[in-house]
Parts: structure tokens; C-alpha cells; sequence
């Protein structure tokens, strides 16, 4: 054929690599393994391009490794439990777990398309039993090592839906679903105890050298170890025989001289129980309790406060009182649930003290500020500076003041220097159906009791309903009645599942033995962990990452693991935008029904009245911006989509989809294939020896062939795809213009046509499969091993750069000596350190030195 068929092609090979079962592995210790991973998917039921990046990243690295000779675990499974499923039960009339199925039946076949080379008998999915029963053992085990617990705590609480929401499910103070204003109640929950690990998940931090350094600072900061101060306030108005004290952790002990109050949560016990004679702060207290209690909400919502009458002994004015109040912006889930208000270096403070007229007292002087003159007005001021204001502290800078004032405090009694983390433990409790459930029972007499090990699972029942609000599983006649493993009598299960993220945590291990009878087999986990190459969006760098590594020490702690850290290697890509579109009505427009008439201008291709073309935005069903890749690879294959998702930017940046691009990907498909068929007759046979005397011309071809094969590898090595795919177009460039004459430059063309379809195999491989083939290879190019650049074709070619960020060296790139400086500019802004150093930035002017170092200026 003159023309590539991708459809045919496609179809051709993925079965042939099914059937010979070419991506299933085993654990083999005479050979080094590498466990390439992307995030699993949670069964929406379509795969978007955000799929086909994540994917296609992951493949890449996969194949290459394993043409490298590594023993590669590519797995894949489904995030299948979570509140959508509920949500289409009730919305569509169907079980979740038919939803659920339906859907991952759906996705598997659409990225089956995308010719993945993918462990297809590793598949699990978190919503079977299979996967959800060892999850419970862990739970019970993790009890069993004090891992787990139960605890009262203040929740997101929907009064319609009657479930506990996330923080990230509250918008505007209202349940994301039901549109109900959130309730801030106490509820028994089920905790793992992460904040046990608090040092070792904030030290370990620093050993991820193959981490983004970005992803590493949101962790540090989630976890937020804090070195201040816990004060222990005398209350000096007691009422009934009251000689308690009111305790307070802050980070500013060195502003203690600029106190002027003192707030405490509304769910302090103190606030209780004040709450128990005084209808107002009760009302308070609900009101408070409305808010919800997330960060956003507290900081955006007005600062009010309940004065409770009660005064504290301020620790070093002796003739100061500081007045309490309980103020709706204090979590309990913080410090201590209560702090005192230094409202001229605190924004909050200085809100409240400004509303209920209490005084602002500056006592950190700015540099070259006169201590004379000095005031706050209305924004507070948190900069460094010097005590004033401030006895004895007078003069010393803002560590120095910390450290006197602990000092003092630990000296009269009054407090003691302390380390807090803003990490707490992880709340797992959910009022939902389609989740892992809890696997205790409550005894009346016996309290909260494991669910035995022969019992397990405890399985999710089939015949439930959703006519009403709440979880199914309170509302079940039988489920949740039992019997009490300890006592024989009547009990109750608990109703609650779990959180979706905890299914999450520890999948990658599961899928290192994924059909063993325990929830892991040691020997399995011991080969594959830890997963080498981690794959996924920069959305989870926070949550999904820090629990899976705690989750980690977990399983060590319980005896399935013998490693600290879940994911050596991590690589965020970055998100697939798309133009918007609207038409006159200012109605969102999906691409297929815009037409472009040119210069930036477009119109409805069916009525054609004018339609306004905005900024390419991430590809969002709400916009419509949507491409739907079914229809892309239906149109122009597979490897056409995946070469154009790695070939437009660095990976890990955005990246626009454009109609221009996805062509311009397929045209250089249909090139390749030319390349190759229209050589066919007259090359020499595969394998044929190389001809004793080569023309200058074929040798110099040779030579930009082994550079290309060279650089490619390192490009792959370090994840700069777009690099590799620019050397490629070259390399094909040259090829197309090469004139073979003799034996001798046809064996050079021929070398040069296979070089050029291995280099394309991690990236289009059914095209690369298919021309091998051609070539007259028989086996598979997937089983072939990555190429070796001929050294004497390379070496001596080569220059090592310095590349410098405003005269700081940041990098260093190797290029060929006679490499032009417009190579050697695009090279040296490639570097990720670079981009780093750069901080958005464009570069002002970039100088060459030839061979020597390229000094960007931003």
C-alpha cells in the first residue's frame, strides 16, 4: 500500500501483541526491574485528552525502558468508588456498581485503542471485593498496631444530603451538590494516624531529589512544622472555683507585648461550657458552627466574636487582663484551638480588634522606621524588624525575641518551647454507599470491635435504595444489624465507608501481586517497590501523594513492605488546553461546531453568524472545549495522537491542541511510511554486512544517524520528548534528501531507515512495528533492544555548555561542536533547572559562547 492505513494497522498489531501476551511480566531477580506508573483513572465513562497525555507519557517511558532490558511492570486499574456513582444511582435510576462497570468496560476498550503497553492481567479495580477485602485487613491490622482510631471531630456537614463533606466540596459556605448551607457538628469519626509520621514524611522530603521541587514545597508546607511557643494564660476571673488556665501555641512568642485579647474556638471546651448558661454564646456557637471549616472559608468570612467575660493574666504585664471571646475564624483542629490576638502583625487579629475597638500595640519596628512615629492603620504589619514596645525584648531581632521570650516563659511557669505540625490526622470517615466499608461493629457493652479476619469482607449489600437522603446503609433493614465478635450479642455494623483517597494509597502495591490471597505477597512488593516512574497531575501533589506515603510506613509497620517511599521518581504533566468558543448569545460552543474563516476570526459552521474566539484554557466539559479522542484516533490513529501530545511542548508544561498540529502529526506519519516504502525495492536485505568503502556522503549520513540515536536516548532519559521528536523530524529530513547511488550509501539508508523506526518506537508504535516489518525483520520491534550509537561516529563531535541564569550556572547541555546557536539557545531554555531559575520570565538577551557556556539574561 502507497498509503498508511492506521486503522488496519492499529488493530493489527495491538491483537498480535495481546496474543503474545508481550507486556505481561513476572518478577525475575537475575534481571532489574522498572515499574512505570500513571495514576489510575476514576471510571467517568470517556477517556479525555488529559487521559491520552498521562498515558502516552507513561508509555513512552515504558517501552523505552524495556527496549533498554529492564524488566518493566506497566500496570493498570480504576479508581472505581467515590460519590459520582451514588449521584448517577440517583440521577439515572441505576446501581453504581452497574454504572461503575459499564463505565470501566467503556474506558478500557477506548484506551485499549491507544495501543498501551499495559499488564492487562494486573487490571483491579477498587470497587470489587477482591481489592476492598485485603483493604480491610489492612484496617483491622492497622488498628491492631494503634495506627487507627476513633475520636469526635468538628466536620463539613450537609443537612440535605446528611453526609460528611470535604473542604474542597464546600463552595461559598454551601454543599457543592445539594446547594445547602454547610453545618460545622461534632461526629465520631474513624482517624489514621498520619501525624505519627510527621518528621519522617517532612525529612524523607528531602531524599526525593527526582521529585519536582515545587510538589516537594506544597508537602512541606501541607505538613508545616512549626517552632513557637505553648502559653499556659492564667484565667483571673474565676467563677465557680474555676483556677483552670487557657493554653495557646503560637509561632510569635516575640509579640506577646502586643497582645491585646485572647479568642477560643467555638467548639473549645471552655466555649462549651460557657455555652451552658449563656443562651447567647450557644447562639454564637451555631452560628459559628454554620460555617464550614475549611481555610478559605474562615479567612474570607467576617471576623466575629463572642465576649465571654472571662479575663487572662497577661504572662509579663503584670497589671494587664486580656478579655476572652470565642471568634468564628479559631479551629479547634489547630494549635490548640485558641490564641491570643497581636492585631498590629496579624491581618485577622487586626480585623477583629478594629471591629470590637480593642487596642493595636505595634511592638516589631520595620528597618529604618522611628519607633516615635510608628503605627498600624489597616493592614497589619508582618515583616521583620526589631522588638520595641516590648521590656526586655527591646532591641533584639525577631529569632533572637522568640528565643528570650520562651526563655522567660519557661522560667516563671507560664510556657515552654514547642514544635507543632499544621499536619493532622487523616479523617476517614464517609456517610456514603459505594465506598470500602469500615469493617467494626459497635457493642453496647463492648464498645467499637474489629471485624475477625475469617468474616472479612464485609461486602457492600446489592439491594439498597436511594429514594431518600442519608446513606443507604443506615437506612437498610438487615446490613448493618449483627452479632458482637466478642460477647454473642446484638450489634451493629458500622455504617460509615471509607474515604475514596484511602482505595488510592496503596493500589501501586496491590498491583505487584494483584491476585494474592493476603492484600500483598512480600516477595512481589520486595522486587517492584518502589514504583520508579510516577506519572500524573500536579492536582494530587498535595493529598494523593502525602497519604499513599503514609500509607507506605503503614504497610512497613504492619510487616507487607520493606521500603519508606511509595514513588522514587515523579513527573507532573502538564494540562491540554483548547481554545473556547461562544456564539452570539454567549452560548459555549464544542469545536466541531466552529468553523474557521481565517485571521483569528470564526464562524458557526451551520448558520454561520460570527462566533467569538477565546484564550485556549484547559479542556473542560463546563466550556466545551472538549476533544473527544475516540474520534481523533478514529480519524488519524492512535500514534498520530500520541506523537502530537509529546511532540508540541515540554511535557511538563501546558500544551494547546490545535486542528493544525493534530495534522501536521499526521502528515509526518504518512512521511515516515514513504520514507520506507518507496526505498523497499532497492535497499539491501536486512542484515546484509556493511560494505568495505563508504562515500563521504553516506558516512556523514551515518554520522548525523548515530548523533540522533545518541541524543535521542538522553532526551528520553530525561523526560524532554519534544526534544527527541525534533531531532527525529531532522533525522527524517535527511533521509528524505539522501541520494543513494552505491551498495554503499543504500546499506547506509537502510541502517539509517531502522535506526530512525526504533528511535519512533516508544513514541508510534504500531507504525514503527508495521515498518519493521517491512524492513524485513521478523519477531517484534517491542522485544528489540534500544540502539547503541557507533562511538566513532559521535565522539570528539561533542561540547559540554554551562548554561547560566543571569550569570548563576544552573545546567550544563552537551552538543554537537558544530551545533548552531539557535540550537544551542533552544537547548539551554529546555532545561527543566533553567525554567526554574527563570520563573516564568522571558528571556531579555541569551549569549553563546561557542562551546563553551550560554548566559540567559531575564
Amino acid at each position: 500500500m502507497s498509503r498508511y492505513n492506521a486503522k488496519e494497522t492499529e488493530e493489527k498489531w495491538q491483537k498480535r501483541w495481546e496474543e503474545a501476551r508481550c507486556f505481561a511480566v513476572e518478577e525475575d531477580p537475575s534481571r532489574e526491574k522498572y515499574y512505570v506508573l500513571e495514576m489510575f483513572p476514576y471510571p467517568s465513562g470517556k477517556i479525555h485528552m488529559g487521559h491520552v497525555r498521562n498515558y502516552t507519557i507513561g508509555d513512552v517511558v515504558a517501552r523505552y525502558k524495556k527496549a533498554k532490558g529492564f524488566n518493566v511492570l506497566h500496570p493498570m486499574g480504576w479508581d472505581a468508588f467515590g460519590l459520582p456513582a451514588e449521584n448517577a444511582a440517583m440521577e439515572r435510576g441505576v446501581h453504581p456498581a452497574s454504572w461503575t462497570y459499564d463505565n470501566i468496560a467503556t474506558m478500557r476498550d477506548q484506551l485499549k485503542l491507544m495501543g498501551l503497553s499495559l499488564d492487562w492481567d494486573r487490571e483491579i479495580a477498587t470497587c470489587h471485593p477482591g481489592y476492598y477485602a485485603q483493604q480491610q485487613r489492612l484496617f483491622v491490622e492497622m488498628m491492631k498496631k494503634d495506627l487507627v482510631y476513633r475520636k469526635e471531630s468538628s466536620v463539613n456537614w450537609d443537612p440535605v444530603d446528611q453526609t460528611v463533606l470535604a473542604n474542597e466540596q464546600v463552595i461559598d459556605g454551601k454543599g457543592w451538590r445539594s446547594g445547602a448551607p454547610i453545618e460545622r457538628r461534632k461526629l465520631s469519626q474513624w482517624f489514621f494516624k498520619i501525624t505519627a509520621f510527621s518528621d519522617e514524611l517532612l525529612a524523607a522530603l528531602d531524599e526525593l531529589d527526582r521529585w519536582p521541587e515545587k510538589v516537594r514545597l506544597m508537602q512541606r508546607n501541607w505538613i508545616g512544622r512549626s517552632e513557637g511557643a505553648t502559653i499556659h494564660f492564667e484565667i483571673t476571673n474565676q467563677s465557680g472555683g474555676r483556677d483552670d488556665r487557657l493554653t495557646v501555641f503560637t509561632t510569635r512568642p516575640d509579640t506577646l507585648f502586643g497582645a491585646s485579647f485572647c479568642a477560643i474556638a467555638a467548639n473549645h471546651p471552655l466555649a462549651t461550657e460557657i455555652a451552658e448558661t449563656s443562651a447567647e454564646a450557644a447562639a454564637f456557637i451555631a452560628e459559628c458552627n454554620r460555617l464550614g471549616t475549611s481555610e478559605e472559608a474562615i479567612e474570607t468570612a467576617e471576623k466575629q466574636g463572642f465576649d465571654t467575660g472571662l479575663t487572662v493574666q497577661h504572662p509579663f504585664v503584670a497589671d494587664l487582663q486580656l478579655p476572652v471571646y470565642i471568634a468564628n475564624f479559631v479551629l479547634m483542629e489547630y494549635g490548640t484551638g485558641a490564641i491570643f490576638g497581636c492585631p498590629a502583625h496579624d491581618q485577622r487579629d487586626l480585623d477583629f480588634a478594629r471591629k470590637y475597638k480593642l487596642p493595636v500595640i505595634p511592638v516589631v519596628l520595620p528597618p529604618e522606621a522611628d519607633p516615635a512615629t510608628f503605627d498600624v492603620g489597616d493592614e497589619a504589619f508582618t515583616g521583620d524588624g526589631k522588638a520595641f514596645n516590648s521590656g526586655f525584648l527591646d532591641g533584639l531581632g525577631v529569632t533572637e525575641a522568640k528565643r528570650a521570650a520562651i526563655d522567660k516563659l519557661a522560667a516563671q511557669g507560664d510556657g515552654e518551647g514547642t514544635i507543632q505540625y499544621r499536619l493532622r490526622d487523616w479523617g476517614i470517615s464517609r456517610q456514603r454507599y459505594w465506598g470500602c466499608p469500615i469493617p467494626v461493629i459497635h457493642c453496647a457493652g463492648c464498645g467499637p470491635q474489629a471485624v475477625p479476619a475469617e468474616d472479612l469482607p464485609v461486602s457492600l449489600p446489592d439491594d439498597v435504595t436511594f429514594d431518600r437522603p442519608g446513606n443507604p446503609l443506615v437506612h437498610h433493614p438487615t446490613w448493618k444489624h449483627t452479632t458482637c465478635p466478642s460477647c454473642g450479642g446484638k450489634a451493629e455494623r458500622d455504617t460509615d465507608t471509607m474515604d475514596t483517597f484511602v482505595d488510592s494509597s496503596w493500589y501501586f502495591a496491590r498491583f505487584c501481586s494483584p491476585r494474592a490471597e493476603g492484600p500483598m505477597d512480600r516477595g512481589a512488593v520486595d522486587y517492584w517497590l518502589p514504583v520508579d516512574q510516577y506519572i500524573g497531575g500536579i492536582e494530587h501533589a498535595i493529598l494523593h501523594l502525602l497519604y499513599a506515603r503514609f500509607f507506605t510506613r503503614a504497610l512497613a509497620e504492619v510487616g507487607y513492605v520493606g521500603v519508606a517511599e511509595p514513588f522514587a521518581g515523579l513527573f507532573t504533566q502538564g494540562m491540554v488546553c483548547h481554545e473556547t468558543y461562544k456564539d452570539g448569545d454567549g452560548k459555549w460552543l464544542f469545536p466541531e461546531e466552529v468553523e474557521k474563516t481565517g485571521e483569528g476570526k470564526a464562524v458557526h459552521v451551520e448558520t454561520k453568524n460570527p462566533v467569538s474566539v477565546g484564550r485556549a484554557v484547559k479542556m473542560s466539559k463546563s466550556m466545551r472545549n472538549v476533544v473527544d479522542p475516540e474520534a481523533i484516533i478514529s480519524t488519524y490513529g492512535a500514534d498520530t495522537a500520541r506523537w502530537f501530545m509529546i511532540s508540541d511542548s515540554p511535557p511538563e508544561r501546558d500544551m494547546e491542541w490545535t486542528d493544525a498540529g493534530v495534522e501536521g502529526a499526521w502528515r509526518f506519519t504518512q512521511r515516515l511510511w514513504r520514507l520506507v516504502d518507496e526505498n523497499l525495492e532497492s535497499l539491501p536485505p536486512a542484515g546484509a554486512p556493511q560494505p568495505g568503502d563508504l562515500s563521504d556522503s553516506a558516512v556523514e549520513l551515518r554520522r548525523r544517524v548515530h548523533k540522533t540515536v545518541d541524543a535521542c536516548g538522553d532526551d528520553l532519559e530525561q523526560f524532554r520528548f519534544n526534544r527527541a521528536v525534533a531531532r527525529i523530524y531532522e533525522l527524517a529530513n535527511s533521509l528524505g534528501a539522501f541520494k543513494a547511488s552505491d551498495a554503499g550509501s543504500l546499506w547506509a539508508l537502510r541502517e539509517g531507515l531502522e535506526l530512525v523506526v526504533r528511535l519512533i518506537g516508544p513514541m508510534m508504535p504500531h507504525l514503527a512495528e508495521e515498518l519493521w516489518e517491512q524492513l524485513g525483520h521478523e519477531g517484534y520491534l517491542v522485544d528489540v533492544a534500544w540502539p547503541s550509537a557507533d562511538a566513532s561516529l559521535v565522539s570528539d563531535e561533542k561540547a559540554t555548555l554551562a548554561v547560566q541564569v543571569n550569570g548563576k550556572k544552573r545546567a550544563t547541555i552537551s552538543l554537537s561542536v558544530d551545533a548552531a546557536e539557535d540550537e544551542a539557545k533552544s537547548a539551554a531554555l529546555a532545561e527543566p533547572a533553567v525554567q526554574r531559575a527563570m520563573d516564568g520570565k522571558s528571556a531579555r538577551k541569551i549569549i553563546v559562547v561557542k562551546n563553551r557556556i550560554v548566559n540567559v539574561v531575564v
